[in-house]
């Protein structure tokens, strides 16, 4: 009998591994979505419902740890040209079929008074520049360059994206709520690294696809909005000569190389032009 049993345990061992594997390989399709307009797929662990309070709360933290000055002329000029594109990208995702993409979103935007070159966009449209990046955007169409690529990581779901990725890399599956219960200390470590929360002022960090992406979608949505989409080589051009010291500005620590992005950049032009041309016409 003992034989018997010892390889009567191994099969329930595999049987349980091949179930395990068929629960982890079926969450992974029914967690997948689809990132809108681009069409990639993406991993989708956990739902606006549960992530969007959790980046406004900390997006009302940094704020109140920080000095707003929207206020300002400059800051009137990030508003504007905030506000500008949101309601341009809301219209195009309406008429593209895309409107549960905006469910829970929440627009808003400030600049903060700090010397850095950055700007950064927390999931459901919450929208931060610091004065740092301002000069190097020149005028209200540089500012819709930086603009259209940070509300295109919103749309496009890149943070929930980065935390599903860890959270799958953990065995964490589920929702946030059942990822607190399995390892709370943990899931909350990702949420701070997947958000950039843990690191200098609330930088966000991305890969270099998502980035890439979100220089294509960022350059439809400012045309989309009447800002000459030409202006967003010269921009980066702009970028990499502030960058040509010690070491680049964190707005480009973790971007794709300057030439890279700007032939990027160049190649979707022709598309970004037929809708900037369609925008002055309105």
């Amino acid at each position: 009998m003992a034989p018997f049993l010892v390889i009567f345990g191994k099969k329930s061992i595999n049987m349980l591994k091949k179930i395990s594997f068929l629960f982890a390989l079926g969450l992974l399709i029914y967690s997948c979505a689809r990132v809108p307009l681009s069409g990639r797929n993406q991993l989708a662990l956990i739902g606006n419902e549960e992530l969007l309070p959790l980046a406004y709360e900390q997006y009302d933290q940094v704020l109140a740890e920080s000095r707003v000055v929207t206020n300002t002329s400059e800051g009137q000029m990030v508003l504007r040209v905030g506000r500008r594109i949101a309601d341009a990208v809301e219209v195009y995702l309406k008429e593209k079929g895309y409107d549960e993409t905006l469910e829970g979103f929440a627009w808003e935007f400030n600049l903060i008074q700090e010397d850095i070159v950055n700007a950064w966009c927390m999931p459901g449209g919450k929208v931060a520049f610091y004065t740092g990046i301002i000069p190097i955007c020149e005028d209200e169409t540089g500012i819709a360059v930086v603009m259209g690529h940070e509300v295109a990581h919103a749309i496009a779901h890149h943070g929930r994206e980065r935390m599903s990725n860890g959270m799958l890399l953990n065995g964490l599956l589920g929702g946030v709520q059942a990822a607190m219960g399995q390892n709370p200390s943990l899931t909350q470590n990702l949420f701070l690294q997947a958000f950039g929360v843990g690191g200098q002022l609330g930088m966000l960090k991305f890969s270099r696809r998502h980035e890439l992406e979100a220089d294509q979608l960022g350059l439809n949505f400012m045309a989309l909005a009447g800002y000459d989409p030409r202006d967003a080589p010269e921009f980066w051009t702009r970028m990499s000569n502030a960058s040509s010291g010690e070491s680049p500005p964190e707005f480009l620590s973790t971007h794709p190389g300057p030439n890279r992005r700007i032939d990027q950049l160049n190649n979707n032009m022709p598309q970004a032009m037929e809708y900037y041309e369609r925008s002055q016409k309105r």
